[in-house]
């Protein structure tokens, strides 16, 4: 991500954490729950003891790993947006987890250090300097975990059936930025994510990609007739 994107994208998420969550439901119709739920459930199916989610915002993604994991498992999140970070601290359930800000693309972490990392509808954001660029963001995912680790990625995608693509795309021109607005205040945050949301990779797509980075195994899983999905990748 270059240095100017990198700000745009962190402005735009500063003005916006107090009422992201309550925007992520609406919008999702409640969906995005049960999606972070089910990615969450695949990353403790072999009782991992270090975990980290890349791109945290407010920790709804670490509070579903906290709740899916073993008390004995440790859960850092990272984000590089202060304000989404500090929503994230107040919640009183996520007491467990530990949060820090960074970057995506520099982890203040050694090599093979985590047995999983994840990350939940922030892979799109790493994409708005070109594909190198997400390539790269991976490959530093690759390096903090251990050999045999697990990335999984949780992101929009696109549905294989053409109408239902097309009714998805409608549905997020016609409500996105509109209720995004009218809720956060912020016209330029929800637009962003109108535009960024239908311009995604497919899950084959994005599979390829993963595996590009070094993965050496992926397989990825449709939620809701394709309209996101989990990847799993193994180092």
């Amino acid at each position: 991500m270059s240095q100017n994107t990198g700000i745009k994208i962190q402005d735009i998420f500063s003005r916006i954490p107090e009422t992201y969550d309550l925007i992520n439901r609406i919008l999702t119709l409640g969906l995005d729950v049960s999606w972070r739920k089910s990615a969450a459930k695949i990353a403790s199916q072999r009782g991992s003891e270090k975990w980290l989610d890349v791109c945290s915002g407010t920790g709804d993604m670490a509070g579903a790993l906290a709740r899916a994991a073993k008390s004995r498992a440790k859960i850092i999140g990272v984000d590089f947006c202060l304000p989404m970070l500090s929503q994230a601290v107040k919640k009183p359930e996520y007491s467990r987890i530990s949060f820090c800000v960074s970057d995506a693309g520099c982890l203040p972490f050694s090599d093979n250090t985590f047995d999983v990392v994840t990350i939940a509808f922030a892979t799109r954001n790493l994409n708005n300097s070109g594909q190198e660029v997400l390539l790269k963001r991976f490959r530093e995912f690759r390096r903090v975990l251990k050999p045999g680790g697990r990335f999984i990625n949780l992101e929009t995608s696109q549905p294989k059936s053409f109408f239902l693509k097309n009714m998805v795309h409608f549905y997020i021109w016609l409500m996105v930025k509109p209720i995004g607005y009218v809720i956060s205040g912020s016209k330029t945050a929800y637009a962003y994510l109108a535009h960024s949301i239908p311009r995604f990779f497919s899950a084959e797509e994005l599979a390829e990609i993963i595996y590009r980075a070094g993965f050496t195994k992926v397989d990825f899983i449709l939620l809701s007739f394709g309209v996101s999905a989990i990847h799993i990748a193994i180092k």
